[in-house]
């Protein structure tokens, strides 16, 4: 594998909110994919606790796209403090090598 992988995880409040982000950080090529699963989150907040429905969105990306990744997440992020948290990955290499030709400028369908 020649470029290091890694996964960008946030949570949202609402499907919409993460089909949003999702769909927007595919087509401006800064993750190879995303995926949205429903989540029950507890945290405090403001010194209050909160158990909510959320809305995790997962993105595959390269290590090389990630702070660009990272940085349109904050700008298009419906949350004041939105968390957006950054793990390293490792794939076959197949899918790795599709994965580096989705994200960039250059990159083939």
């Amino acid at each position: 594998m020649s470029t290091p992988l890694c996964l960008v995880l946030t949570t949202v409040a609402t499907d919409e909110d993460a089909r949003c982000l999702a769909r927007a950080m595919v087509e401006q090529r800064l993750a190879a994919c995303a995926q949205i699963n429903p989540i029950d989150s507890v945290y405090r907040w403001n010194g209050a606790l909160h158990c909510e429905l959320e809305w995790r969105v997962l993105f595959k990306t390269t290590e090389a796209a990630r702070p660009a990744l990272q940085a349109a997440l904050r700008a298009a992020h419906p949350y004041e403090l939105p968390a957006i948290v950054a793990l390293p990955m490792t794939a076959e290499e197949d899918f790795a090598q599709w994965m580096e030709t989705q994200i960039g400028e250059g990159s083939a369908e």
